[in-house]
């Protein structure tokens, strides 16, 4: 039978798949519109499995919010180019707006999207349709109860939130682009682990023994050494960003304010990025491969 140009610009259009792709389906399907994109969603998933081993360590993080309740996603891909797509974008805005109503990965993998395809089935498209693996990789939720949040995206790479008790929006969101910037291990002191002052406390003791001085000295070298590290770890202790003479602690004491908690994640944290020839990669592309 015959498959008309409008035929195959309508299937192209739904799936996103390319022209001879989108005409030979319609062949193989005798024109049947849903049977064809069933067969290119098929291949498409054929095309996800194979890509699903390449490293994705670019992407971006999304954020989603609703009254007191908020969400960071990291959804993954390969290159900075498509992390700029369209295309991918629009995937993982949607992704993060289903989040806030997921408890996890698993359960936001399942979430029905506008298209009515779950978020997988849309993720497996995407992959046959921009040649990258896409992960939805994690998410975090926070709570700020009857505090506010505040959230703060750079560049589309790091997503912070803070929920405060006391305070106000925008003294949240200031707190959280110090969080982007300067990244504390800790919200304070008493939350650092034992464990980890034991440590660093070993290796300064061992560090100022060097010093030949007494024992007494010693002591308050190392006193001091550790309170000077446990400013930098934490996020009350260290300078705002915004205002280097004072600390964020003294910022929050002034507005009456505490951190009830923060979450920051950064795109491909903790992802070994193969090293790769980029110009190797863009002819093989080049020649189909």
């Amino acid at each position: 039978m015959s498959i008309t140009a409008a035929q195959v610009k309508e299937l192209r259009e739904r799936t996103g798949a390319g022209m001879m792709e989108c005409k030979k389906a319609l062949v193989e399907t005798g024109g049947d519109m849903e049977a064809a994109v069933e067969h290119l969603r098929k291949s498409g998933l054929a095309k996800a499995d194979k890509k699903a081993g390449r490293v994705a360590a670019d992407g971006a993080v999304v954020h989603a919010a609703e009254g007191s309740r908020a969400v960071l996603v990291e959804i993954n891909c390969e290159t900075d180019f498509v992390a700029k797509d369209d295309n991918f974008r629009r995937f993982a805005e949607e992704v993060g707006n289903l989040a806030l109503g997921a408890a996890d990965v698993d359960a936001l993998n399942s979430a029905r999207m506008a298209s009515g395809d779950s978020v997988e089935e849309a993720r497996q498209q995407l992959v046959a349709k921009i040649g990258e693996n896409v992960q939805v990789r994690r998410l975090s939720h926070l709570d700020a109860g009857d505090g506010v949040v505040g959230a703060y995206i750079h560049g589309g790479r790091i997503g912070v939130m803070v929920a405060l008790s006391g305070g106000d929006e925008e003294l949240a969101r200031d707190i959280a682009m110090h969080v982007a910037a300067l990244n504390p291990a800790f919200r304070d002191a008493a939350d650092v682990p034992k464990e980890v002052l034991a440590k660093e406390k070993e290796i300064l003791v061992a560090q100022a023994a060097d010093s030949g001085k007494p024992a007494d000295i010693i002591e308050k070298m190392v006193s001091g050494r550790l309170n000077k590290h446990l400013a930098e770890i934490t996020l009350t202790g260290q300078p705002f960003v915004k205002d280097g003479d004072i600390t964020v602690g003294k910022l929050l004491s002034s507005r009456s304010a505490q951190v009830i908690s923060f979450v920051r994640l950064e795109v491909g944290e903790g992802i070994e990025k193969d090293e790769s020839d980029f110009a190797a990669e863009v002819m093989q592309a080049a020649r189909g491969g």
